[in-house]
């Protein structure tokens, strides 16, 4: 899923570098805007301003970066108050999956507003573990009652027009264009925004459910709030795909088989070969029949399904009432049994126009420059290419001649160059100044994008000397730190800087909004 709010690196007012230009060798450039970069904090805005109170200092939050490790995000935190130690442990990414943000997760949990340490998707295990430690050795806290809360539906219908596949025959990927009608909907959105979907659960996973329950599908429930039949909770309202460690311990509390309690108990503890690993509600149901709580007791323990986020592959300047995804489709199979990705296979095979989806625009840091001329270097393998169409498309659009490169690569070539027609477009005209591909599986060495990034690292280094603003969407655990490790690769060898140095170089350019990153 490339669906994401994207990761913003913290910080006041733009720092400058030290232009090529200027009258100092390499060695001293390099030096310099290291040093600036430490010194940074803000100017005074003037002797108008002088009697004003300072403004109080952004909480310096180093570890809120998906590219470093969970171990040295806990070191960066290790110190602190347990609401900042716990928020290092999650995955950095706000996705909003859990509900929450990585920052109102943590408080919620040091708090006692919120219990269940499974809530973060990206990271997964090693996250939930690393939670229930540190709140294993916390004092404990009374959990506050929770209010009673209707859940009001988010957002406006609008209805999924198609989703051509963008993969050709052969690929072992299928990613979707996915065009939704927007006409009378209000939405309006900018390059570099993010869609949020509440897409249904699969029906025949549902249906599968209520029969594992052995439940009328027509039952009356109550689901965030709202009456309604078993069914359209199952389908609408809850998320059967993730249970939580509550629903494990509800579980296991129901079993009246010994050994069903206990292995349930050894899930909900996240240890290490539990099994049924990465199971969904449907697994449970199967594997311990004799664990059947209160109907109505299991449905609360259920989180709710929440909206899915993908970047937005188009300009409305480009398709007017329109907005356009570069969905990946995740389906795999686990113990005999097809796995679905919740949204990505609801629009690539269940969408059509008579259905709305509801839908908002979540906006976005993640931006071009106000300055049209700005050269822009994008780095988007795979479906991360999605808001570099939109950036394309919108330069294209308005004429914009600034210089643009594109990173882009994926397995093969022949199968998997999406938007291929576009971009070499876009070539023809003069809208994208370069391309550099890098295909996985083409050659006898496996080629990624950061392999042409240190190719191409003395043109790097002067684009970004004449102010390039750098960007990278994809994958945060393993692309965006090889693209990390890349970029500072380039500032080492191009500019003459240590590792110290290029890492104080990078934290200004993420400062002065020359560096951002839409990663999940």
């Amino acid at each position: 899923m490339n669906a994401i709010i994207p990761t913003a690196f913290p910080g006041p007012a733009p720092v400058p570098l030290i232009p090529e230009s200027a009258p100092f060798t390499p060695a001293q450039r390099s030096w310099l805007n290291g040093f600036l970069a430490g010194l940074y904090g803000g100017a005074a805005e003037g002797a108008s301003n002088a009697s004003a109170a300072p403004p109080a200092p952004a909480e310096d939050l180093p570890w809120h970066d998906p590219a470093l490790d969970l171990d040295e995000r806990l070191t960066l935190a290790d110190g602190r108050p347990l609401n900042r130690r716990l928020m290092a442990a999650m995955a950095q990414l706000d996705c909003g999956q859990c509900g929450y943000l990585c920052q109102t997760y943590s408080e919620a949990l040091a708090s006692g507003a919120e219990t269940s340490t499974g809530l973060c998707v990206p990271g997964a295990k090693a996250t939930q573990k690393a939670l229930k430690a540190m709140l294993a050795e916390a004092p404990a806290v009374a959990a506050a009652p929770a209010p009673a809360v209707v859940a009001k539906p988010k957002g406006v219908p609008v209805p999924v027009l198609s989703a051509a596949r963008l993969t050709g025959a052969g690929s072992e990927k299928d990613v979707r264009h996915v065009v939704i009608d927007l006409a009378g909907s209000g939405l309006r959105y900018e390059p570099g925004d993010s869609l949020s979907l509440a897409c249904p659960n699969d029906p025949a996973l549902v249906d599968a459910v209520v029969a594992a329950l052995h439940a009328d599908p027509g039952t009356p429930v109550r689901a965030g709030g709202i009456e309604s039949s078993l069914r359209e909770a199952l389908t609408t309202m809850l998320d059967i795909a993730r249970p939580l460690d509550r629903t494990l311990d509800l579980l296991a509390g129901a079993a009246t088989h010994a050994p069903h309690a206990a292995a349930l108990r050894k899930l909900a503890d996240g240890d290490d070969g539990a099994e049924p690993g990465d199971a969904d509600l449907l697994d449970l149901l199967a594997a311990f029949p004799s664990a059947r709580p209160p109907l109505q007791a299991l449905l609360d323990s259920l989180p709710s399904l929440k909206p899915r986020l993908y970047s937005i592959a188009s300009s409305q300047a480009a398709v007017g009432e329109r907005v356009e995804l570069c969905v990946g489709v995740v389906r795999d199979t686990r113990r005999g049994r097809a796995r679905d990705g919740v949204a990505s296979c609801h629009l690539a095979h269940r969408a059509a126009p008579d259905a709305p989806l509801r839908a908002e625009i979540q906006v976005s840091h993640f931006r071009l420059p106000t300055d049209a001329t700005t050269p822009i270097i994008m780095v988007g393998p795979g479906t991360g290419i999605a808001p570099f169409r939109a950036f394309l498309q919108h330069r294209a659009a308005h004429g914009d001649r600034g210089r643009s490169w594109l990173f882009f690569g994926d397995r093969r070539r022949a199968t998997d160059f999406l938007f291929e027609f576009e971009i070499d477009a876009w070539r023809q005209t003069g809208t994208l100044s370069r391309l550099s591909l890098a295909w996985s599986r083409d050659g006898t060495r496996k080629d990624y994008v950061q392999h042409r990034m240190a190719e191409d690292s003395a043109d790097l280094w002067r684009w970004l000397q004449d102010g390039a603003h750098f960007y990278v969407c994809g994958d945060a655990s393993r692309m965006a730190k090889d693209v990390d490790a890349a970029l500072r690769g380039v500032a080492q060898s191009e500019g003459g800087m240590n590792a110290d140095q290029a890492r104080d170089w990078i934290v200004a350019l993420a400062r002065q909004g020359r560096y951002q990153r839409d990663v999940y």
